[in-house]
Order: structure tokens, then C-alpha cells, then sequence
């Protein structure tokens, strides 16, 4: 692992080296890593390259993309990946557990995704069984079904971590029920301290993938955990009535308000590399909401357009003619932001 500190109180920790004056890395169009065991190369507005660049700033080819389900992957000295053996049309390569943390403070697990025994111990064994808090961003069943038996393995303590999050709405579908053993406050910071170090996740609730969505910013290193909000490689559904489009975007406008307030760089999604760049560069972290922002936008535009054009036509057929890019065999789940868009369409020229 390349990442280093640099102790700068200005910046986050995880920015620090990425702004050493005069580092020419800083300006590369380029970054490289492995991949199937053959050097890769990736430009910035390639899937990999925020990875790349948050976990080698220097430039260095140390870094390996694979997507593996049988070990962690070390993203910063206090944060590990593990993803759930999942993989799908839904789940991409799976779903990003996240451990944040060091064996001083104990951990926080993000998202311990579906009820895989083996995933849940390795992230039992990875932390050491030291897990303090169990978080879940929302209650979908490639996220939270994990949470109950990851919380019975840690019996290190006296009392078990609590299971936080959101519980999940009467909208929710029957397979995403999930009470939390304490819900979350919007603003509420959740604290790691030991050995004189302390990581704080600071919650946002952040509606319109679900009702009970929230993500996490990791205040000392500015990091994103975006849940399925923000994704690296495709968009989330907005599957109403627990989705909901508005809700949706205007959680992007409080994202991209926390990315100021918070200096956040990189973005850690459920699903997907991480997102992000240098701070002040085109490809950072805002300009990575901003532009799914815009794509939501210009698809509600032609959304619109098929609507005013084809007024009597029927769902299907608009998703034809608003989805005319992407593959027919997604068309079952574009319906679901389809009619997301559309009932924000409708409220707005009510």
C-alpha cells in the first residue's frame, strides 16, 4: 500500500500527499495499476483511475483492480474493502463491505451486505473481531440482511455493536424490512477513539434510491461512504414508492454541499472502484455528482420530450423511446427510474 500521511491540519488525510507542492503525479493523464496479472492504464474518466490515484498517489504500480471476494483490500490505513460474493446485473461486481478504523479504535462495518457466511467472517476476522458499530446505508437485501448475524459473531465484548441505519419505510418491498437496534440522526457523528486517534462518520440522510437511505463522511480523512446513491460505473434505480426522484436530487444538492463543507475527495460506493480525484481537479469528487446531476437531467429532458411527442402511448413504449441507449435486455429496469422521472415530471406541471 502507497498511500502516506503528511501531518497537514488543513486538508483531509487522505488529500495530503496528493497536494505535496510540485508533485508532478499530480498532473498525470494517466494512472496505472494491475489487472488479471498485466499492467493497466486508465484515464481520468475511467472507472478505476479515483482508486488508482487515492491508493498511490505517488504514481507508483502497486495496486491491484481484480475483484476479489476471499481477501480485504486496503484502501487507506484505516479503511478495508471487502465485496460479497453477489455479483450481478443489480450488484455489478458485488457489494462493498467497508471497514473503517484501525485495531486501536476498534471498527465501524458499512454495509455488511446479504447473510453470506463466509463474507460475514471474513469481515469478522479481518476486524479482529473488534467491531463496534454495524451500519447499514439502507435496507435493500444486497445490503442489511448481513447485519443480524455479523452482530451474533461479536462476542469480544460485553455488549454487541449496535446495528444503526434507518428502519425502512411501510413503502418498502416486503424483502427489504429492516429495524435497526437504533436509528440514526441526520447529522449525528459516530466516534472510533483509541491510542490518541480518532475517526468520526458523520450520517446524512440522503432519500431517493429508498426512503431510509443515508451515507456516511468520514470527517478526518474526507471520504464519501455513498451507499447506492452515488455509484462508479453505471446509475442507481429509483424504484418508487420507496424511491423517489426528487428526493433523489435534491440529496445530490446536499452531497455536493458536504463535499464543500467537508473537503471531500474520493467517494466510496456499495458497488463499483472509487470514485474521485485531487481536490480542485475536473474529475474530483463533486465534479462526480455533478455529473450524475446533469445525466439525470438530460434523461428526464428526453423523458419529457417522449412524453409531450407520444402523449398517449403507453410506459413501455416511452422507456423504448427515452432508453433508446441502453440495451433492451434493461429496459424491465430502467422502467423503474422511468416512472421515477415521471412522477416528478408530473408533480412539477401540477
Amino acid at each position: 500500500m502507497c498511500a502516506r500521511y503528511l501531518h497537514n491540519l488543513s486538508m483531509p488525510r487522505s488529500t495530503q500527499l496528493l497536494h505535496k507542492p510540485n508533485n508532478p503525479v499530480s498532473a498525470a493523464m494517466h494512472r496505472a495499476g494491475w489487472l488479471g496479472g498485466k499492467e493497466a492504464r486508465y484515464m481520468a474518466h475511467e472507472a478505476p483511475f479515483g482508486e488508482l490515484t487515492l491508493t498511490c498517489p505517488d504514481g507508483q504500480m502497486l495496486h491491484r483492480l481484480d475483484w476479489v471476494t476471499d481477501q480485504p483490500v486496503l484502501l487507506l490505513k484505516n479503511v478495508l474493502r471487502l465485496t460479497a460474493p453477489n455479483p450481478g446485473v443489480m450488484t455489478g461486481p458485488g457489494t462493498n463491505s467497508y471497514l473503517v478504523g484501525d485495531p486501536n479504535t476498534g471498527y465501524a462495518a458499512i454495509d455488511p451486505g446479504p447473510a453470506d457466511t463466509e463474507h460475514l467472517d471474513r469481515l469478522w476476522r479481518t476486524a479482529g473481531g473488534n467491531i463496534r458499530y454495524i451500519i447499514c446505508t439502507h435496507s435493500h437485501p444486497d445490503h442489511s440482511p448481513g447485519a443480524a448475524p455479523l452482530q451474533a459473531m461479536c462476542t469480544q465484548h460485553r455488549h454487541p455493536p449496535p446495528i444503526l441505519g434507518l428502519a425502512s419505510h411501510a413503502s418498502a418491498r416486503a424483502h427489504s424490512a429492516f429495524t435497526p437496534d437504533r436509528e440514526l440522526e441526520d447529522g449525528e457523528r459516530l466516534l472510533l477513539q483509541g491510542n490518541g486517534v480518532t475517526h468520526t462518520l458523520r450520517v446524512m440522510h440522503t432519500p431517493g434510491h429508498a426512503a431510509n437511505h443515508l451515507c456516511l463522511v468520514l470527517e478526518e480523512d474526507g471520504l464519501l461512504f455513498s451507499g447506492d446513491h452515488v455509484l462508479n460505473g453505471s446509475t442507481t434505480v429509483i424504484d418508487p414508492p420507496d424511491g423517489n426522484m426528487n428526493d433523489y436530487m435534491q440529496s445530490l444538492e446536499k452531497l455536493l454541499d458536504a463535499c464543500v463543507q467537508y473537503h471531500i475527495a474520493f467517494i466510496f460506493p456499495a458497488h463499483g472502484y472509487v470514485l474521485g480525484n485531487l481536490w480542485g481537479e475536473p474529475h474530483d469528487a463533486r465534479a462526480c455528482i455533478s455529473h450524475l446531476k446533469r445525466h439525470r437531467l438530460q434523461r428526464e429532458a428526453k423523458i419529457l420530450k417522449v412524453m409531450q411527442q407520444h402523449p398517449e402511448a403507453s410506459m413501455d413504449d416511452w422507456v423504448k423511446l427515452a432508453y433508446d441507449d441502453v440495451p433492451p435486455r434493461l429496459w424491465t429496469v430502467a422502467m423503474r427510474s422511468l416512472l421515477a422521472h415521471v412522477e416528478r415530471i408530473r408533480t412539477f406541471s401540477i
